[in-house]
């Protein structure tokens, strides 16, 4: 099973986005989402809602709950 990190480097790469145009679109850091997506940090309940309405998946497909 993917993880949050691997799905959402799948998810911003289908987009065609940098980690740094990514955070642009979320009002993030790069920093937060190079962490993310390698695991190291959870995102907070707010940016996983904005990931959310960016990519168009639910929370579940994010958490492992759904594919």
């Amino acid at each position: 099973m993917e993880n949050f990190g691997e799905k959402l480097k799948e998810l911003r790469l289908e987009k065609g986005l940098t980690q740094k145009e990514l955070a642009r679109e979320l009002g993030n850091a790069q920093s937060a989402i190079y962490y993310w997506e390698t695991n190291k940090q959870e995102p907070t309940l707010s940016a996983l809602k904005k990931l959310c309405k960016f990519f168009d998946v639910s929370a579940d497909y994010f958490i492992g709950l759904e594919d």
